[in-house]
């Protein structure tokens, strides 16, 4: 019993499923390279807004520490509230440049025959 895949209230025998070979930085498809690549660049792009996100924070919670005044940390959220929208709008930029990246390769990735990829007749 232990291993076997039912179907319904009978075991599939026979049915087994097609594994794919996973080796990082290869692949002989190139369109699977082109999305995999894809996929990493996004990856890094989100990256490092959330590293600017974290500095971001860091720069605002050092100005507050260092204000002797209530103008003076006023003055420190206005700083940051600025580069925050500005890096909001840039967060939207991003995410419609990689939609569209990403939409582009995996409709190349699809296209190019991955879907019969272990299947035989």
């Amino acid at each position: 019993m232990a291993g076997e895949l039912w179907l319904g209230s009978q075991p599939a025998k026979g049915i087994t499923m097609a594994k794919e070979e996973t080796r990082p930085g290869r692949s002989t498809n190139p369109a699977g390279s082109e999305f995999f690549n894809t996929l990493q660049e996004m990856r890094r792009d989100w990256m490092a807004r959330a590293t600017s996100e974290i500095e971001l924070s860091l720069k605002l919670s050092k100005k507050l520490e260092a204000a002797d005044s209530v103008p003076d940390a006023v003055a420190a959220y206005q700083e940051w509230l600025n580069e925050e929208m500005g890096a909001r709008a840039e967060d939207a930029r991003l995410l419609m440049s990689n939609g569209q990246k990403f939409t582009d390769a995996t409709s190349r990735f699809l296209s190019s025959g991955w879907t019969n990829v272990g299947m035989t007749t």
